[in-house]
């Protein structure tokens, strides 16, 4: 491969990294601010006793969800795109 062509697959891959970093991240901001809300009604709202028994549901299957979402970002995970990386800078090798 040229140095051309390896330039501009290196971009590529880096253009991705950065829109799925962005996408993860707002991803990640939307389960926060539904949990927030949901804390927010549970706590400082005036809900009717059904609706209670619902936000209390809803905020035990996000405790789940925040669970899952706090791994993704604090956990060591073997991230593809690195691997392409790597392999691209390795003239294909796979490290």
């Amino acid at each position: 491969m040229t140095n051309e062509t390896t330039g501009d697959q290196s971009q590529a891959i880096e253009n991705r990294k950065k829109l799925n970093f962005w996408a993860r991240f707002a991803l990640s901001i939307i389960v926060f601010g539904a949990f927030f809300t949901l804390i927010y009604l549970l706590f400082f709202q005036e809900v009717g006793d059904t609706y209670r028994d619902i936000v209390n549901i809803l905020i035990g299957t996000y405790v789940a969800v925040l669970t899952k979402t706090a791994d993704y970002w604090f956990k060591d995970k073997d991230d593809p795109e690195h691997k392409e990386s790597a392999a691209l800078n390795n003239n294909g090798v796979e490290p």
